[in-house]
């Protein structure tokens, strides 16, 4: 039996490949993760952490390497699979909340529930359910517009684990947040990983909360190094 939720093997990405602006993004890079593991992944802007991600989530595809999810080599799937291991297992954050603005933050967290065939009695427990874990049950009736930065971010790491994932894979998630705020959203952020037990890569320039996690690595001119 696969340990691992996520391994990702001889990772390389090219844009412009053999073009005087070439950029070689990715580098052979590897990382394996375990369910219940949260991996800080450090990198400067430009350095090639979005690319990992979204080839991790099945989002973008490398010119060489494999990314194997669950157990299940992802290389060799057609689209129409890839996008339903996408939606079933992998949950995705950014920067931004991109909330849909005339939905209410339940109904934002329920929708892609639905989408996924799970009843409304079901998928409205649920997502009051992760509310409340994040600390803003409260607010469920309230639109984007009218939360707070972090709130609108809670909203959205709920969101992102609708579904039960077994994989999140995070971009900056808490970059767009002042630090008072950062630092409690990113609380409630590993309550909901450590609360559901699933894997984690979560990419962040915020090395106070890189080490709060379980492991670092840094990537770094297109290759990956534990720190």
């Amino acid at each position: 039996m696969n340990d691992f939720t996520l391994e990702v093997a001889d990772l390389t990405k090219t844009y412009n490949a053999g073009k005087p602006n070439e950029v070689r993004v990715l580098q052979g890079v590897s990382l394996s993760v375990k369910p219940g593991e949260v991996v800080a992944l450090v990198a400067p802007s430009g350095a090639g952490k979005s690319t990992l991600l979204h080839i991790a989530g099945l989002l973008d595809t490398p010119d060489t390497g494999t990314v194997t999810i669950g157990g299940t080599d992802m290389t060799n799937l057609s689209d129409r699979k890839r996008t339903a291991v996408r939606r079933d297992t992998v949950g995705f954050i950014y920067q931004f909340h991109h909330l849909l603005p005339e939905f209410t933050a339940l109904e934002n967290i329920v929708l892609p529930q639905l989408a996924n065939g799970v009843t409304e009695k079901v998928a409205h427990a649920r997502a009051m359910d992760l509310l409340g874990k994040v600390g803003i049950a409260e607010r469920a009736s309230h639109r984007p517009a009218a939360l707070s930065g972090g709130e609108q971010q809670r909203v959205a790491f709920c969101r992102s684990l609708a579904n039960e994932p077994a994989l999140l894979l995070a971009d900056e998630p808490t970059g767009n947040l002042d630090p008072d705020t950062s630092d409690q959203v990113f609380d409630a952020l590993m309550t909901l990983v450590r609360d559901t037990g699933l894997a984690a890569v979560i990419a962040t320039h915020n090395l106070e909360l890189a080490a709060r996690m379980d492991r670092q690595v840094r990537l770094t001119a297109g290759v990956l190094e534990m720190i």
